[in-house]
């Protein structure tokens, strides 16, 4: 008979190594969202089957016909993301007291009575360890680094905060017996007054669009609902790595989609505690089975805005002002989670497959892999973060944590995989110092967040004022000649890179003069135009041409001619 002890087990079904040091090289281009559709483009029908049996039917009453029905039922008994997590773990903590009933569809090879126990408890083993990991997570008030006792106690004879110690310790021993009148305050307290935006009744008549991506445990879809709202559907991936293994080692499918879902329930947590402009927003979430009606499979959907996968090569390719702008929503992502309403958290998996853009504004969309464990120590040596080329050392509290290691994580992680490929490429040459500086402080782990973002919010101020803009000679803009409200027709455009357009020179500026100033550097140049369109700095639009063939009307345009050098007239 083959050994079951849970941790042999569970290794086959363990799920990405987040805390694994990721390869190097330019980011999120070897491992894109879209690799998967390749390598399984053969079971993008069995995917897009999947999305369809998120809530007991089809996407359409035209296929399953009972499937408005169903899903209206389940509505009714829709709850509260967290009051919904509370049951299906109250639920879990009853079930896991020794009933068999629940594993009852599990196969058993040759009526191993033996071994099926042992599978059994080694299952029962890793739901409960999955459970752990959230429970802290729906306290109130919780913090990890929330070590202040009423009675003055700092700690316990470890160093360790003493709360914390004891909460911790009270919830990995009491396996089946946890505070209910605990679970019951959290279900009627605040979190049930935040009410989802989208349900299970949201998912009728949805169709699907496309397969983002998949990964070892889970599968993200866009999806079009009734309405024509586009949302990013994120599901346990039925031929993961992680659901495979697990059935392979356990032979429970319904057990193991319940475990690999811990992931999905853990992320559904995380997106209602740490809700931040540059965090994914939660638009709401189906729980089928236990609390969700639709059948008892345990399938859960989480619905989240839809954004687009981060490509750094095309980002490599942006004008700098794009890039920056990436570089700076994740400071002050990172500045977030410094202090975030769970304390200090760290993204275990930091590269930018991670992440998405919304209207053009950097967001996190993975949260499973964030932890907001701080690190305990006895010295030093203990707190050590260990990079591919690098290693950095934070001092051990006298509270026996290694303070601020998950800042210092999410800087270098931001430093190699986000700042060495965006900032210093093309910057404006009046920041190459501030840009400098940004890098040398980030690479070498020589300021905290707080000074990173102000490093990074004194560019933007720079950026926006112009101020960077003084030495340029305020007679330049005399060299040319100006035609208020009028735009050009039969344009002789010419490239240049970085560019907002492929066809053409398109340029941000901050006024005519900074325009005057590029146009001057360019040999091609004779003419630009300052258009109404604005950046996300409010800087203007400008483009750059060798010549056009007549004027137009524009009530939103200026056309600036160069003096010395008249318009090259093409043939209309």
């Amino acid at each position: 008979m083959r050994s079951t002890s849970p941790a042999r087990l569970w290794r086959g079904c363990k799920v990405t190594g987040a805390q694994d040091t990721p390869p190097e090289g330019v980011p999120g281009e070897v491992e894109t969202r879209s690799r998967p559709l390749v390598q399984q483009n053969s079971k993008r029908s069995f995917q897009l089957e999947a999305v369809r049996l998120v809530s007991s039917g089809g996407a359409t009453k035209s296929t399953m016909p009972a499937t408005g029905n169903s899903l209206r039922a389940a509505a009714l008994l829709a709850f509260v993301v967290l009051s919904i997590l509370v049951s299906l773990l109250i639920s879990s903590v009853q079930q896991f007291g020794g009933t068999v009933s629940y594993f009852s569809n599990a196969t058993v090879g040759g009526g191993d009575e033996e071994e099926f126990a042992s599978l059994r408890g080694a299952l029962i083993y890793q739901l409960n360890e999955r459970r752990k990991e959230i429970i802290p997570l729906l306290l109130p008030g919780y913090r990890d680094d929330d070590d202040d006792d009423d009675d003055g106690d700092d700690g316990d004879e470890n160093g360790l905060p003493g709360d914390r110690t004891r909460f911790l310790h009270d919830v990995q021993t009491r396996d089946s017996t946890l505070d209910y009148s605990l679970w019951n305050e959290i279900a009627r307290g605040s979190r049930k007054a935040q009410m989802d935006e989208m349900d299970c009744d949201s998912l009728v008549d949805m169709q699907a669009v496309e397969i983002l991506g998949s990964g070892y445990t889970k599968l993200v879809v866009k999806v079009n609902l009734a309405g024509g709202q586009p949302v990013a559907l994120k599901l346990v991936n039925e031929q993961g790595i992680d659901m495979g293994k697990c059935v392979e080692d356990f032979g429970d499918p319904r057990g193991c989609r319940e475990l690999v879902s811990y992931k999905l329930k853990k992320e559904i947590v995380l997106l209602q505690r740490l809700q931040h402009p540059n965090v994914i927003k939660l638009k709401g979430h189906c729980a089928e089975g236990r609390g969700g009606g639709g059948g008892d499979d345990g399938r859960v959907t989480v619905i989240l805005e839809q954004g687009n996968p981060l490509q750094m090569i095309q980002l490599l390719q942006s004008p700098w002002e794009d890039r920056f702008r990436v570089c700076l929503d994740l400071v002050r992502l990172m500045h977030f989670l410094s202090d975030s309403p769970l304390g200090s958290v760290a993204l275990l998996d930091f590269q930018p497959r991670q992440f998405v853009t919304v209207s053009g504004q950097l967001k996190l969309t993975d949260l499973d892999d964030a932890s907001a464990a701080e690190t305990s120590c006895r010295t030093d040596a203990d707190c050590t973060l260990q990079f591919p080329h690098r290693n950095f050392t934070v001092l051990c509290s006298a509270r026996g944590m290694c303070e601020g290691l998950n800042e210092k994580r999410n800087i270098y992680n931001a430093y190699r995989y986000f700042f060495t490929y965006l900032l210093p490429h093309q910057a404006p040459p009046g920041f190459t110092h501030l840009v400098d500086h940004i890098m040398n402080s980030t690479g070498e782990l020589k300021a905290d967040i707080n000074q990173t973002l102000e490093a990074f919010e004194h560019i933007l101020v720079l950026y926006k004022s112009g101020l960077h803009l003084d030495n340029l000679p305020p007679s330049i803009i005399g060299e040319y000649a100006v035609m208020r409200g009028m735009g050009t027709s039969g344009n002789a455009a010419y490239r240049c890179w970085p560019s907002y357009s492929q066809q053409g020179c398109v340029l941000s500026v901050h006024s005519a003069r900074e325009a005057a100033f590029i146009c001057n550097s360019h040999s091609q140049c004779s003419s630009f135009t300052l258009t109404g369109r604005k950046t996300w700095t409010g800087r203007v639009l400008a483009s750059f041409n060798s010549g056009f063939s007549h004027l137009v009307p524009d009530g939103t345009s200026e056309v600036y001619v160069k003096k010395a050098k008249a318009p090259e007239v093409t043939a209309a």
